[in-house]
């Protein structure tokens, strides 16, 4: 959420950095500003009413006086009502503005995006490749079938090794954020809505998220619950940067008919994610955001995995974000790169929706916390990924270097046996 004071005090600056990535028809600024003026004025109005009934507390009550300071606390109340109701709409107005693009975020959408960093090459093959669908049921790895019985379209089952490359991802990811001293954390997968409302979620983007018949909402990422977790605390200045990751099962309705060439693991319903989390002092928050980006990048290259970095441009970020860039791997089958790692910051956006905050020591004042977040990473399109980047002419998938322990072999092939299970 903005602060009301940054739009009333820069109005022209927020408006032209909210025209990054929305149409002019889309916000009133106005509108907001005339609403706080409301509030303004009910407040002075009702502390003058406080100061006379205050006043008239310290004389002799007569029959008179009371009857009057009965008719001030009605008119009190009257002006309560309104400053709920006024500060009530300030909310909504406010909760329906995205956050503010950093400087060096481009207006736009995908087509101002820019790479800012390529690693390694797009594999070369002296053979006819096939796509990771292929090869994953050629080598059993993956059960899109009985997925879809199960649960309908946009699942899929891990099965034996496809299972262990699966959880060797997620061992690899665990034990590198330990190494990293960051705080592992398992939380709960349904939230309430305000929870959803503090990651920014809430209200525009309901229809993502699903919901249970008890008003909460299953994760769309871990990010939400992280994001979390100190809301409405007010956290040692000593103690920042907290640095926490978690695990959990992601569930997203991806709304929208799929693409032909979305098949597989690039867009599903349900997939596993660790993701990173910082809570810092507004100063330090860049730095924490060139960190996660370094974390996610070295996670990716330790596969061995060809990927681009990109700075998103303001329309194709998240609408809580002020920068985000995306780690990307190559799908040799799709011939394009694909999201595996989102790294955004998000200023004090998330932290006014949760009133998360820090006493700071210099002014003695309770100030807004800044919150980044990074996947390190989503899996479901790093398997693909591995299973086209690393495949073979016999059929078979090298497996990379960091996961054979977990893996517990080098190279996944055929196993007739296997296949008839």
């Amino acid at each position: 959420m903005l602060d009301i004071n940054k739009i009333r005090e820069q109005k022209e600056a927020v408006k032209n950095a909210l025209l990054k990535r929305l149409d002019s028809a889309q916000f009133d600024l106005d509108k907001i500003i005339f609403l706080d003026d409301n509030r303004r004025k009910l407040i002075a109005e009702m502390e003058i009413l406080k100061a006379d009934r205050n006043l008239h507390s310290k004389t002799k009550p007569t029959p008179e006086i009371i009857a009057q300071m009965k008719e001030v606390g009605g008119q009190i109340q009257i002006f309560k009502n309104d400053l709920r109701l006024v500060e009530e709409q300030i909310k909504t107005a406010l909760s329906e503005l995205p956050n503010i693009p950093a400087d060096d975020v481009l207006p736009g959408g995908k087509e101002n995006n820019k790479v800012i960093k390529t690693f390694g090459c797009k594999p070369i093959f002296k053979f006819n490749p096939k796509d990771h669908v292929e090869i994953a049921t050629s080598l059993d790895l993956v059960d899109y079938e009985r997925a879809a019985k199960m649960s309908g379209a946009g699942f899929w089952i891990y099965k034996g090794d496809g299972a262990f490359l699966e959880w060797a991802l997620l061992n690899y990811f665990v034990e590198f954020h330990k190494k990293n001293k960051y705080t592992f954390i398992l939380p709960p997968y349904l939230l309430t809505e305000q929870s959803a409302f503090t990651s920014g979620h809430l209200p525009k983007f309901k229809d993502d998220l699903f919901w249970t018949q008890d008003g909460t909402c299953l994760n769309a990422t871990s990010e939400m619950m992280l994001g979390n977790y100190h809301r409405d605390e007010i956290l040692a200045e000593k103690e920042l940067p907290l640095k926490y990751f978690a695990y959990s099962t992601c569930f997203r309705r991806e709304a929208g008919s799929y693409r032909k060439e979305e098949r597989g693991m690039i867009r599903g319903h349900q997939f596993n994610k660790i993701e990173m989390f910082q809570f810092t002092k507004p100063e330090n928050s860049w730095k924490a955001f060139a960190e996660l980006i370094k974390n996610a990048e070295k996670l990716v290259e330790g596969l061995g995995l060809h990927y681009q970095t990109v700075q998103l441009a303001a329309g194709d970020s998240s609408a809580a974000m002020a920068k985000t860039c995306d780690i990307e791997v190559w799908i040799p089958s799709m011939n394009t790169f694909k999201e595996v790692s989102s790294v955004s910051n998000a200023l004090d956006y998330q932290a006014r929706r949760g009133n998360i905050r820090f006493k700071d020591s210099a002014t003695g004042k309770n100030e807004f916390a800044h919150t980044l977040n990074a996947s390190g990473l989503a899996t479901s399109r790093l398997l693909p990924a591995i299973l086209e980047q690393f495949q073979q002419k016999d059929g078979s998938v090298k497996v990379p270097k960091v996961l054979q322990r977990w893996v517990g072999k080098k190279v996944i092939s055929y196993c007739e046996e296997r296949s008839r299970a």
